[in-house]
């Protein structure tokens, strides 16, 4: 008798089955970014937009049900066409806590940023957070101003080569790769064997191009002081406290989000300009530090990439 419910359950869907179907899908259709005030009421608007975590063109996984996250690159694209049509914001504050990721994302970021402000003719003024190294660092070059917390890292300016090499473990276990290949160069810098000397020239090559690109964005920077020269001797990689980029003249000034907000109010003249941030339904931020924290960094970068996915050019600080 107890099983009398769920028979009758059954029986009813059975017969519902037969007469209609109904679709209800188990992961919502995306929604456009809406906006949300976490400080101010003033009649101005200034955005705060994140550059969080490993910069990359890839979407973020959303697990096993969840709809797979649009890459920083879409988001902060996105988000610029939104700000762009709003002719309330008067300012944009590029909140940054990253060690960069690839050459192209970087790159795609530091296009959009500079193209809106051409468009729109407001200021944008980055601030690094904890961390905002190589590809960061690339990004930041975009806006009128770089502002750096007391205690964050930046610099790292440079191109790295990430590769594996499993030759010798695909051995002690018994697995051996074949390629058949058009060309002796099809397979260069594959994780099968070691790269052949004229394959290391040939990627140093190109890491010089990217490198002179950085270098090329570093010195178009409106707040750059420094000669091409003295630029090459910063850029060798290496990782600068805030104090020592102030000196090196990489950054502008140090100081907290909040010295960025109250600079903006007073370039626009609204004291009490709102502080927004863009959001999909579902999630929130309380208040300016919400969400601030690095997502994912280099693990992430590194966990995403298995020893046969061959290699990538990177702007990107690599501890």
């Amino acid at each position: 008798m107890r099983f009398a419910p769920c028979l009758l359950i059954l029986a009813m869907l059975a017969t519902l089955s037969g007469c209609a179907f109904v679709n209800v899908p188990l992961i919502p259709p995306p929604s456009p970014l809406e906006e949300q005030v976490l400080e101010g009421d003033g009649a101005g608007k200034i955005l705060l937009l994140d550059i969080s975590g490993t910069i990359s063109e890839d979407e973020k996984s959303g697990g096993l049900l969840g709809r797979p996250a649009p890459s920083m690159v879409s988001l902060i694209r996105e988000s610029l066409q939104k700000a762009e049509k709003d002719d309330s914001v008067k300012g944009v504050i590029l909140r940054i806590n990253s060690p960069g990721g690839t050459v192209t994302a970087s790159d795609i970021i530091h296009h959009d940023i500079v193209e809106f402000r051409k468009r729109r003719k407001i200021p944008v003024v980055a601030c690094i957070m904890a961390t905002g190294a190589s590809g960061a660092y690339y990004a930041a070059t975009a806006a009128d101003e770089i502002v750096a917390h007391p205690t964050a890292i930046t610099g790292s300016i440079g191109v790295i080569l990430m590769k594996f090499n499993v030759e010798g473990l695909m051995g002690k276990i018994g697995v051996e790769e074949q390629t058949v290949k058009s060309g002796d160069k099809k397979d260069i810098m594959s994780p099968f064997r070691k790269a052949t000397p004229e394959e290391v020239r040939l990627a140093q090559e190109i890491i010089d191009h990217l490198y002179g690109r950085f270098l090329d964005v570093a010195m178009a920077r409106p707040g750059n002081r420094l000669t091409r020269d003295e630029l090459r001797k910063l850029a060798d990689g290496r990782i600068y406290t805030a104090g020592q980029a102030l000196e090196a003249k990489l950054i502008d000034r140090i100081g907290y989000l909040d010295d960025v907000i109250a600079g903006i109010r007073k370039t626009i003249g609204d004291d009490k300009a709102r502080i927004v941030s863009y959001y999909r339904p579902g999630t929130y931020r309380g208040s300016i530090y919400a969400d601030a924290g690095e997502k994912g960094g280099v693990m992430e970068l590194l966990g995403g990439m298995d020893a046969f996915s061959g290699a990538g050019f990177m702007y990107l600080w690599r501890p």
